[in-house]
């Protein structure tokens, strides 16, 4: 299993990503040039239920797994045996849906003799912005995505210090929680940021800043917040406001999330901030963040709509770290659905 590193043979990774409702399976060259990024969605099955159904998710990704693998390659203009590692996402995620992925990883690896890499989710979500341009070190990250709201310090390639994280709702859950109760169907966040950058009005709501110094978050409050004022008006008989609701709350989300990460910036004097993740491609902060950094001065990288969310070419560019040193994974590994950022970060280094 030991592929023998060659410096001047190109490095082409298959990446697998099945953390959550997205079939994904990319091929990536050398760390950054992606060959193929192909992406089964299954928004419209878990549309029904209201949200991500996880024993459901794992069953289409059964069902689509072993043609994503040969139209993947087949793309790429490449053959499977001129593969040089199979990637996978380990965790965290939904673990049915992380074990299919680890299957296919392991089973691909197995048959044509390749290295296995598993890989952090959120390791892949910040590397994208590989994909796209140079990381300049020391960084800082603002990670946004349905399940994770982090601002993660790198000092070098491959370290993770997470200097803050969410204390209840991650940013992209508040956006689904306030998209269902205004009425929107599944998925609701880019119905929330489409509303709130074509309304003119807006309502004040609250911003969760937390202690003095902190750069955790916390949007559990701001989501009561508004089902208070939803709440209120039916009582009173009033019309509906949802179009101002929906821009307040955007302003409240971004404000924080802005404010904080330019703070970190600062005080870590970094020499960059990365975006990513889901909520990476709401317009609403991708504007401000944009006009806040120039204001600032500061080096912003933010990936295109099409790198935000989970796709495999991410994981292909988190995974070449670990094929650059060699550092390759056991075919006894387990999907981890809590698998640790920094101490995935840390055996990258060893």
């Amino acid at each position: 299993m030991n592929e023998q590193k060659n410096e001047d043979r190109p490095c082409y990774i298959l990446s697998i990503e099945t953390s959550c409702d997205e079939t994904a399976v990319a091929v990536v060259k050398d760390g950054h040039e992606v060959m193929s990024n192909l992406i089964a969605s299954q928004i419209e099955t878990h549309k029904a239920f209201g949200g991500v159904v996880p024993e459901v998710a794992s069953r289409k990704h059964v069902e689509s797994i072993t043609l994503m693998l040969d139209e993947a390659v087949a793309a790429s203009g490449i053959k499977m045996t001129d593969l040089s590692a199979i990637a996978v996402t380990q965790g965290p995620g939904l673990v049915g849906a992380l074990l299919v992925g680890v299957v296919a990883a392991k089973s691909l690896s197995v048959a044509i003799s390749k290295p296995l890499i598993g890989t952090h989710h959120i390791a892949g979500h910040i590397y994208a912005n590989r994909l796209v341009g140079e990381i300049h070190y020391p960084c800082m990250v603002l990670v946004v995505s349905g399940g994770h709201t982090e601002l993660v310090y790198m000092k070098q390639e491959g370290q993770f210090e997470v200097i803050g994280r969410t204390r209840d709702d991650a940013v992209g859950e508040a956006y689904d929680k306030v998209a269902r109760s205004i009425g929107f169907p599944y998925p609701g966040g880019p119905h929330v940021d489409r509303m709130a950058m074509e309304s003119e009005e807006s309502i004040d709501l609250p911003r969760a800043w937390l202690e003095a110094g902190s750069y955790d978050f916390s949007f559990s409050g701001l989501k009561s917040a508004v089902l208070n004022v939803i709440n209120q008006r039916k009582m009173r008989g009033d019309a509906p406001i949802s179009a101002a609701i929906a821009r307040g709350f955007q302003e409240s989300v971004v404000d924080v999330l802005v404010t904080k990460a330019i703070r970190a910036v600062k005080a870590y004097d970094v020499k960059q901030l990365l975006l990513c993740g889901g909520v990476a491609a709401n317009r609403g902060l991708r504007t401000e963040l944009t006009r806040q950094c120039a204001k600032e001065g500061i080096d912003l990288s933010i990936p295109p709509f099409e790198y935000c969310t989970d796709n495999a070419a991410m994981i292909g560019a988190a995974a070449y770290l670990k094929w650059r040193e060699q550092y390759f994974t056991s075919l006894d590994m387990k999907a981890d659905p809590q698998l640790s950022l920094e101490a995935w970060g840390s055996n990258t280094l060893d």
